[in-house]
């Protein structure tokens, strides 16, 4: 019987016990929509109210995610990260257990700004190769790439190989041009309309944004890149010793960020 009994327990945690075991099961998967507040209302026999307190558990619990004007969805899985080695979009997903694929939006040469020229160790206005990358796991959009590289590296990339394979893997094992380290830096933001149509995501929808910076040896400068990971999909995991007294902080830099709001 779909109808809920009043008890000791309240009836808004009877019917998000009663989902959480429906998502469990598979009859609801990542993407499905939910049936709306009303269709709930009769199928369990409760009040509207009753029926968004269940939800709003499921949303804090990271099971469900509203998205206005369109309903309720079961969220996909997070992907965790752990901050221990440098890895590619490829490596990450497949960690994850997805299937990673990516789609070019754009590829094509443009003078370097000021900011991009000096992560690249350029001068501004040099001629850049921009590549713009969809990024896909289990066909979900799941983050969008900005990325700028040299010439002498970006004229090496060919779109077709881009959409199968990762820059690193390409520059790797077709010309032994290995990377071997990057900088992070990890910050939140809100999805621009742009990214938002990308992403399917709401305009202003939280995005954990990673601008990286990976070097070959003798620390130049393969490409500077800006990701733009869904937060609703991603986060990352740092583990950290305490050290001992006296032994230098390996955090090298802390900049306060304001919205001058």
């Amino acid at each position: 019987m779909s109808e809920l009994r009043a008890g000791s327990t309240p009836l808004y945690q009877q019917l998000a016990a009663r989902l959480r075991r429906q998502i469990a099961e598979g009859i609801y998967r990542p993407g499905d929509r939910l049936p709306s507040e009303a269709e709930l209302c009769d199928q369990f026999g409760v009040s509207r109210i009753t029926v968004r307190a269940a939800l709003d558990q499921l949303v804090d619990a990271g099971l469900l995610r509203r998205q206005r004007g369109k309903g309720t969805f079961v969220t996909a899985p997070l992907v965790e990260h752990e901050l221990i080695r440098l890895t590619d979009f490829v490596e990450d997903m497949a960690a994850a257990g997805l299937q990673p694929a990516s789609r070019i939006t754009h590829l094509g040469e443009e003078p370097a700004s000021a900011e991009v020229a000096r992560h690249l160790d350029l001068a501004p206005q040099t001629p850049v190769v921009r590549l713009d990358r969809l990024r896909l796991a289990d066909s979900s959009p799941i983050a969008f790439d900005v990325t700028y590289l040299p010439l002498r590296y970006g004229r090496l990339l060919d779109r077709s190989a881009l959409e199968r394979e990762t820059i690193y893997h390409i520059l790797e094992t077709q010309y032994q041009i290995p990377v071997v380290s990057g900088t992070f830096v990890i910050e939140a933001g809100k999805s621009t309309a742009e990214l938002a149509e990308a992403l399917e995501v709401e305009r202003g929808a939280p995005l954990l944004i990673i601008q990286r910076i990976s070097y070959t040896e003798g620390r130049e400068p393969i490409y500077f890149q800006r990701r733009y990971y869904r937060a609703d999909r991603v986060r990352y995991r740092v583990e950290l010793d305490r050290g001992y007294p006296g032994q230098r902080s390996r955090l090298t830099e802390f900049v306060p960020v304001f919205d001058g709001g």
